[in-house]
């Protein structure tokens, strides 16, 4: 059975044999994963540099020596990294209000001990989903920036009092510059933004 999108699942639980069937589960649903045993061990891995630019989902225990899985978990959402990389507690009975408390925080969803396969791995499938949006929001979102760092600040100023509504004679009078130069410029934004009207780029601006 062919996965429903492609994409990696890490996998943190201090616990070897929870890590191995885990493992084993995914591999039967041809799902790629890493593992580790500790919290320590998976921020090491986000030291070494960005992850792999594919959807990505995080399966993390709760209680773990050391670092927690919420302690980790904390530490993902002050980065910022929850939209592209959502997690799935795992937890026992007694951590079950812990974990509804994270999912509140932004946390994917939790699984209960022992789970049952088909709904973890239905829930590992819905977050890779997720992740392949987030990732693509990020990517739409570094291309409009790159696109706005290659204004000029003329071009920039014009581009604001387009965004507002103003007609190219209200821009001229406020920027002291003719409206042949505004019509210039507005050109220049528009194809460097790769738009064809005002509202496409209020639209483009929006979404950065």
């Amino acid at each position: 059975m062919q996965p429903l999108i492609d994409g990696l699942i890490y996998i943190v639980d201090d616990d070897a044999s929870v890590r191995e069937a885990l493992a084993w589960l995914l591999r039967s649903r041809r799902l790629a994963s890493e593992h580790f045993g500790s919290a320590e061990a998976f921020e090491q891995l986000l030291a070494e540099g960005p992850l792999p630019d594919q959807p990505r989902c995080l399966l993390l225990d709760v209680r773990m020596p050391g670092t927690s899985g919420l302690v980790l978990f904390d530490r993902l959402a002050e980065r910022g990294l929850l939209d592209a990389m959502p997690v799935i507690f795992l937890t026992g009975h007694a951590d079950v209000p812990t974990a509804v408390d994270a999912v509140k925080r932004g946390a994917f969803d939790f699984c209960e001990k022992p789970f049952s396969d088909n709904a973890l791995v239905d829930r590992i499938e819905q977050a890779l989903g997720a992740s392949l949006r987030a990732l693509e929001v990020q990517r739409v979102r570094r291309s409009l920036a790159g696109r706005i760092a290659e204004l000029t600040d003329r071009e920039r100023d014009v581009m604001r009092l387009v965004v507002e509504g103003l007609p190219n004679k209200l821009i001229a009078d406020q920027l002291a510059i003719s409206v042949r130069t505004v019509e210039v410029h507005r050109a220049r934004v528009f194809e460097k933004m790769e738009v064809k009207s005002a509202v496409e780029l209020a639209n483009r601006l929006r979404d950065l």
